[in-house]
């Protein structure tokens, strides 16, 4: 068993890729979907958002759309 306080070290879960998600392969969330729209309309890019995403999906093209809006 770990001494560390989980409570005090930050955790990587944050840094786990989509791939790894288990709930990846669950429709987006409205929080990704609300998201990804406003970066696809800053990024002039309409085609990055669509409907039926799942949480990964949407979170990869959110990391995409950072990126290129340099977020």
């Amino acid at each position: 068993m770990s001494d560390e306080n989980p409570k005090t070290t930050p955790s990587s879960n944050m840094e786990k890729d989509p791939n790894d998600w288990v709930s990846g392969d669950e429709p987006m969330t409205g929080a990704q979907a609300s998201y990804l729209k406003t970066l696809s309309e800053q990024a002039h890019d309409p085609d990055a958002f669509a409907e039926d995403l799942t949480k990964a999906e949407a979170s990869r093209r959110i990391d995409a759309l950072k990126a290129k809006l340099k977020l």
